[in-house]
């Protein structure tokens, strides 16, 4: 709980940030928070306007949530207030509790971790690039959502923070198992083979932590709609198609194209290079996404006009 010397700061900052937004036409009001508060007094305060809370302890998150607030868990606790920010604000956005194009408020602490002393104007760009569970519905696919989505944040989990300290490159093929395992040959051991159907379903922790060992290994990953890994190390084998593909991009990204083209699948590609995640639909690139900490920008396709501004 915040001491009560500091909520009276606290709360002054709040009422500074409820100012800002309305001289800014601001969106919403984000504040970074480390420590519990008095959520009636909060959510009064900021009745009129869109709140996030953004947090690395999940008491808080948890909290915030039961207060009917809108609340978002932060997964990097080492990372930079920066990086905190663009993670808070995208993370929102995928949640849907912001629009790209939104200007949001933000109020945390810039230079004393302990107290809020910091407010921000952030501004999203029309085209952020952030998947969003909209964007993966418009995809024409009988893959769950869940399951892409599922699929798609271990990918870029795996790009953003690799493995030991060394960059991975992967692939995951969701969708229209059957015809992709007969589109595709063993390159080496397969490490799901033998394991029941819920030992290696990817809604479970375990098995994701065990996809980003294993995803050091060439060959790609075989999964079901219902989330199943139906086979690992596999190597793409299917009949060759004409690709236009941007200019730089390697075999795994051709792969990824063709098997999506040949197929209802969806390929979803990890570059080891750069950490990027590319998702594959009918032998073309439908989205592009760059890992938080390995970029501080989401992109849509290939443009390179910057997502996120910063006036402090």
């Amino acid at each position: 709980m915040i001491p009560p010397r500091n909520k009276k700061a606290f709360f002054s900052f709040v009422e500074a940030g409820i100012k800002l937004v309305k001289a800014s036409d601001a969106d919403a009001l984000l504040v970074l928070l480390e420590k519990a508060i008095d959520w009636n007094r909060l959510k009064n305060k900021t009745s009129n306007h869109v709140l996030v809370i953004a947090t690395h302890d999940e008491a808080i998150h948890l909290a915030a949530t039961e207060a009917q607030i809108h609340s978002i868990f932060l997964e990097i606790p080492e990372a930079s207030v920066q990086n905190q920010l663009t993670q808070a604000v995208l993370s929102s956005v995928a949640a849907e509790f912001l629009k790209p194009g939104s200007t949001v408020v933000a109020i945390y602490s810039g230079f004393d971790t302990e107290d809020i002393d910091t407010i921000s104007v952030l501004k999203l760009t029309e085209r952020l690039g952030r998947l969003t569970a909209r964007d993966l519905r418009k995809l024409e696919t009988k893959v769950p959502l869940d399951t892409l989505k599922t699929v798609v944040d271990l990918a870029v989990a795996i790009g953003r923070e690799g493995r030991e300290g060394k960059a991975v490159g992967t692939m995951f093929v969701v969708g229209d198992h059957r015809t992709v395992l007969d589109q595709s040959r063993s390159g080496g051991f397969d490490l799901v083979k033998g394991y029941t159907r819920k030992e290696r379903n990817i809604f479970d922790n375990k098995v994701r932590e065990g996809i980003k060992e294993i995803a050091q290994l060439d060959g790609m990953f075989v999964i079901s709609a219902d989330g199943t890994v139906e086979g690992s190390s596999r190597i793409i084998d299917t009949s060759p198609v004409e690709i236009t593909m941007t200019k730089g991009l390697g075999a795994r990204h051709f792969s990824g194209a063709a098997i999506s083209k040949n197929t209802k699948a969806i390929a979803v590609v990890v570059s080891q290079s750069s950490g990027t995640v590319r998702i594959f639909q009918n032998g073309e690139v439908v989205l592009r996404i760059e890992p938080l900490q390995r970029a501080m920008k989401w992109k849509d396709l290939d443009s390179e006009n910057p997502n996120l501004e910063q006036r402090t």
